[in-house]
């Protein structure tokens, strides 16, 4: 199977959350993937056993609220060393008009340029990063056909 190019940084959908062109940065060094989160709480959703969690959208002060019951607990280590657990939560990402089932970690970005981090579990064996370029698959979104 042929690797798409990925440049360092693109914009991303996630379809299960009804969020579209979100920024996200391409890290070589993170394992997982990552997404800005608040609000995070584990409880009953409607009678089942969920994540509820909050994903400020970029500029405009606003967040949208959101649950998965497809979730797990890990001890994940951050750049900076520093060891924390986090919930795992498992969702689809579309790039390149392909979608990819994969995992992220729910954390607080606030400090961090880019809202999502896109990891290793989820580029290996299908990208091949060109740091020269960005938004490789938003463009191809927005060529005409």
């Amino acid at each position: 199977m042929d690797k798409i190019k990925i440049g360092r940084i693109d914009k991303i959908d996630l379809p299960e959350f009804g969020l579209e062109n979100i920024e996200a940065k391409i890290d070589t060094g993170a394992n997982r993937s990552s997404i800005h989160c608040s609000k995070i709480e584990h409880k009953d959703f409607e009678g089942v056993d969920s994540i509820i969690f909050s994903i400020p959208l970029a500029g405009n002060g606003e967040e949208n609220s959101f649950h998965s019951a497809d979730f797990f607990k890990k001890k994940i280590k951050s750049s900076s060393g520093h060891v924390e657990e986090r919930y795992i939560i498992k969702t689809t990402v579309v790039l390149f008009g392909k979608r990819f089932k994969t995992s992220f970690s729910l954390t607080d970005r606030t400090d961090m340029k880019y809202p999502i981090l896109l990891g290793r579990k989820l580029l290996a064996g299908h990208f091949v990063v060109d740091v020269q370029e960005k938004d490789l698959s938003f463009k191809l979104k927005n060529t005409p056909k």
